[in-house]
């Protein structure tokens, strides 16, 4: 009876002990098992993070580039050879219109070269160690310098207008020129940014340069070509290519000039 006893009291015991182990167990697995189901939803939700911010930071690129190629790659050139017809006029109303048009041109330009700038600073990194980043640095300043240069014009007939023209000439030829350059490296640096091609991108900007250009070197040359095909009247007339045979020509050597009339002509 005693032995019936104590064997029951084993089991008793082995089951209470597989109890707590069982306890045990599901206590140690749950918060594992808890933590690896967090470490999952973090791990998505930061993937999901970071590919979020990677498209922001490519949209916020583009649209960087857009603004800067609005600026200094289109509205900054027209305006260049606006100015550059206007020159040309005698004067009057259209001379007025295209001077406006230039100055307009010009303030949007800079109003979108400041929106680039500024979405720049907020947006991205700028540690300057790169020849985008520096160029677009000092052309940023020189945007405002030549804004503040083009309002305080000079009358004309003034004793400062030459030296005024003559830097507002020379600093936005030297700004769109720049501005230009300074796009073909914001290709470059897109493309090392993104792993994205932009070799259509080159070519659909170099072709729209390169007509700009034309149309920047045609009008030095314009107001000639029209007058090739015109003779004017203080102009000389250019010697005529036929040639004149020699007894034609001795005998007028040899003739004395004299007047004529109509008696000598009848004796004659």
């Amino acid at each position: 009876m005693f032995c019936l006893e104590t064997g029951r009291m084993k089991i008793f015991k082995n089951q209470v002990a597989f109890a707590i182990s069982a306890c045990f167990v599901l206590l140690v697995l749950l918060p594992t098992g808890g933590c690896s189901s967090h470490e999952g939803v973090n791990k998505r939700s930061s993937h999901k993070s970071i590919k979020h911010n990677t498209h922001k930071m490519t949209t916020n690129i583009e649209l960087h580039g857009l603004l800067l190629w609005a600026s200094m790659g289109f509205l900054m050139p027209i305006g260049i050879l606006t100015i550059r017809i206007s020159n040309r006029e005698e004067g009057g109303t259209k001379v007025r219109v295209l001077f406006y048009v230039h100055v307009i041109l010009q303030i949007l330009s800079v109003l979108l070269a400041t929106a680039g700038a500024v979405l720049s600073i907020k947006s991205f990194e700028n540690s300057f160690n790169n020849n985008h980043q520096r160029i677009g640095l000092a052309l940023y300043g020189a945007i405002w310098l030549q804004a503040f240069i083009g309002f305080c014009k000079p009358h004309r007939g003034t004793k400062g207008r030459s030296l005024w023209y003559f830097l507002h000439w020379v600093l936005g030829t030297s700004i769109s020129l720049v501005g230009i350059i300074n796009i073909y490296t914001g290709l470059e640096a897109y493309h090392k940014k993104t792993s994205r091609s932009i070799w259509l991108w080159t070519i659909l900007f170099t072709a729209e340069v390169s007509f700009m250009a034309f149309l920047y070197l045609l009008q030095d040359k314009w107001e000639y070509m029209q007058k090739q095909g015109v003779i004017l009247g203080n102009e000389p007339i250019a010697p005529s290519d036929q040639v004149i045979p020699q007894n034609v020509t001795l005998k007028l050597l040899r003739e004395p000039c004299k007047k004529s009339n109509a008696l000598i002509n009848q004796f004659d």
